[in-house]
């Protein structure tokens, strides 16, 4: 059966990347929310004439210095990798798409696990690993099956015990309004000068809870006698709840009001009849590497490994982050500059 490109609009395109099991950043809201800061969003797919078999939303943005631009499909696309016609076919449309866009690169990003036949299928069809990640190809899942007491048992003493000290010493979480907002980007950047990282504009904390608040995003918020002391922004998209943003005060830390946010948001997530709880990124090393370095670390991820790893689930590897160069001498000066950046940022 011949395929044939597709221009649904975004409801329609949502229900098709919730319907296959497709990731939160795929959807057209997370278009919309790049499209306020600096991206350019087209969601490009295939149909086989009577609905949606494959597809990917698109994000480009420009380069300095008239060097073109760069296309990113965030952990996609949408496809069955085993149909190679229909990968082949897929591809072909978004190579399109990204020379009419005068992409030097197409930077791909899929949201499946990191196995050899995938790999050897990226190389087939013109890709190779690339050497700047955006998202974090390694994470932590916690299976949210089973009553509450028996998710508890799942995670380590040490992890239950700080939940429940929490309670006993006074932190109460609320699910927030927009209101709260105004609290969590103060928290937001208490962070990122104590933890040495990049923190969003508040007005993209705030977009993004619009776009997807109150069905598929929570704002949790912890406080200790009335003043909020950590915050935690949860989504939910199909089966799966990601854990994206979280910040803390440098005080009361000891009432372990970050332990009492994780929980109310696995609460928050099995009310949805999520089944996995996606705790969002941690070092990309094996797991013997991750449990003999977390003690005496505390570089880049590995200040969050020791934390997230109490929680009872299992590390998985996404396939990471590839590339296809469309310009070869740009696509050198592209990687250059991105390292110098990410040098300079520290």
């Amino acid at each position: 059966m011949s395929l044939i490109p597709s221009r649904p609009d975004p409801d329609t395109w949502d229900a098709f990347v919730q319907a296959q099991g497709g990731h939160l950043l795929q959807t057209s809201r997370w278009g919309r929310l790049k499209r306020s800061f600096g991206w350019q969003d087209q969601i490009v797919a295939l149909s086989d004439g009577i609905r949606i078999t494959a597809g990917a939303l698109m994000l480009f943005r420009p380069l300095p210095f008239g060097m073109g631009s760069i296309a990113y499909v965030p952990r996609g696309p949408v496809v069955d990798w085993s149909d190679e016609a229909q990968a082949e076919a897929l591809m072909e449309a978004l190579d399109e798409t990204a020379r009419a866009r005068r992409a030097i690169l197409l930077k791909l990003e899929p949201d499946s696990l990191d196995t050899l036949s995938l790999r050897e299928r990226l190389s087939q069809l013109g890709f190779c690993p690339s050497p700047q990640t955006v998202q974090p190809p390694r994470t932590i899942v916690v299976d949210l099956s089973g009553t509450e007491e028996e998710l508890l048992a799942r995670m380590n003493q040490g992890t239950r015990r700080k939940i429940r000290l929490a309670a006993r010493k006074g932190i109460t979480v609320r699910r927030g309004d927009i209101s709260d907002l105004v609290s969590f980007n103060a928290l937001m950047q208490v962070t990122g000068q104590r933890d040495a990282f990049g923190v969003h504009s508040p007005d993209y904390y705030r977009q993004a809870f619009e776009l997807f608040a109150p069905d598929h995003a929570a704002l949790l918020m912890a406080s200790y006698e009335g003043k909020d002391v950590a915050g935690l922004m949860v989504f939910a998209w199909g089966r799966t709840a990601l854990y994206l943003y979280g910040a803390s005060s440098n005080e009361e830390r000891e009432r372990m009001p970050n332990h009492a946010l994780q929980w109310e948001a696995i609460r928050w997530a099995r009310e949805r009849t999520c089944t996995t709880y996606d705790l969002w990124g941690i070092p990309d090393a094996d797991e013997a590497e991750l449990e003999a370095q977390f003690g005496g670390r505390h570089d880049g991820l590995w200040g969050v490994y020791g934390f997230k790893r109490g929680f009872g689930g299992r590390v998985v590897r996404a396939v990471g982050t590839w590339d296809k160069a469309y310009q070869p001498l740009g696509y050198r000066a592209y990687t250059l500059y991105a390292r110098l950046r990410r040098g300079s940022e520290g």
